[in-house]
């Protein structure tokens, strides 16, 4: 199989090909190139054989008469135009991740949850060929659509990813050895159960980052974090991208801006018998009862629930679209036998 950091797209669109198309008005399709396949809209129809063998690039009619420029997707628009079982880590934050966890070509790396793969994709290229990621997910399901996902954008499942099934803290101990893990990142709704094995994996100078929702949760797993002694004190931080409309001399912000979508939480693991220097600050509530515990439900922080049948249309999605992608990938080397 073709490691994370050696896949290349490009040459002319083939057969299996993701493609985003922007038609009239700018709206964007994203459609997986089929010999026989068509894009219907109230515009006309779109033969996917008038743009088998055209460079990337290029623009084809419908048969109205309307063009449409196709590219191949970007990892930010594939990510968030893929099948979704979970909700995504959007582009802003997932490419914060790799700068503030300082995730390097051939670091080993935990991530959990899974998810439908959005974060897999960015870690998975930042690791390189000579690193490794190791995804948990609780739900085979969820797992399903990322390994679909992921195999789409790759061409085929990377040798450097592999997804475990089950439980992080009851898990992680029997698949890497303590001390063996440069960077986790924790997406999930209760980050503080997992703070302690995680500690144990982490090698000295490890980084653990939280990508949590709301600031009940950032406000939990940062008193538990500091309460371990195990870690530098955390460092907590949001990302907003306020877009821009530039023409001529109408330069003016954009009437809407990608907002508050979680909070990032960091810190690096002391060396074994280290005591940090106390941090002054001003008292703070850091206790918590059974009462407390009400605020962090799934419920009472919006996590929402994915029905079976929408999930199992999203598997299916995923999975044609990793076909098409491996049938783009054998056609490439097929014709480049030597790359």
């Amino acid at each position: 199989m073709t490691a994370s950091g050696t896949h290349r797209p490009s040459g002319p669109f083939r057969e299996g090909d993701r493609v985003q198309l922007t038609g009239p008005k700018g709206r964007l399709h994203t459609v997986t190139l089929r010999a026989d396949g068509e894009l219907h809209t109230h515009h006309g129809v779109l033969r996917h054989r008038d743009l088998i063998g055209l460079p990337d690039g290029s623009v084809a009619a419908n048969s109205s008469g309307h063009e449409y420029l196709a590219l191949r997707p970007l990892l930010k628009d594939f990510a968030m135009s893929m099948p979704r079982g979970a909700a995504i880590v959007y582009p802003k934050d997932a490419a914060q991740i790799v700068m503030q966890a300082d995730v390097f070509p051939g670091a080993t790396v935990v991530e959990a949850g899974v998810g439908s793969g959005a974060l897999s994709l960015s870690l998975l290229r930042a690791v390189g060929p000579a690193g490794r990621l190791v995804s948990f997910e609780r739900r085979e399901d969820f797992a399903e659509v990322a390994r679909g996902n992921v195999a789409t954008f790759f061409g085929e499942q990377p040798d450097t990813w592999s997804v475990v099934v089950g439980d992080l803290v009851e898990q992680l101990p029997s698949e890497l050895p303590a001390g063996s893990v440069d960077r986790v990142v924790l997406d999930m709704l209760a980050p503080w159960e997992c703070i302690d094995v995680v500690a144990d994996a982490l090698t000295p100078g490890g980084v653990v980052l939280c990508y949590i929702a709301t600031a009940t949760q950032l406000s939990r797993v940062a008193e538990y974090i500091r309460n371990t002694g195990l870690f530098t004190d955390p460092d907590a931080s949001e990302t907003m991208v306020r877009g821009w409309h530039v023409e001529g001399l109408a330069v003016r912000p954009d009437h809407r801006m990608v907002a508050h979508t979680g909070f990032l939480l960091t810190a690096r693991r002391l060396a074994p018998g280290t005591v940090a220097p106390s941090v002054k600050r001003r008292a703070s509530k850091s206790s918590y009862g059974d009462d407390d515990l009400e605020q962090w439900t799934p419920g009472a922080v919006g996590d929402r629930e994915i029905t079976d049948k929408n999930l199992r249309k999203r598997a299916r999605e995923a999975a044609r679209a990793a076909e098409g992608a491996r049938i783009a990938t054998a056609s490439r080397e097929s014709e480049h036998p030597t790359e």
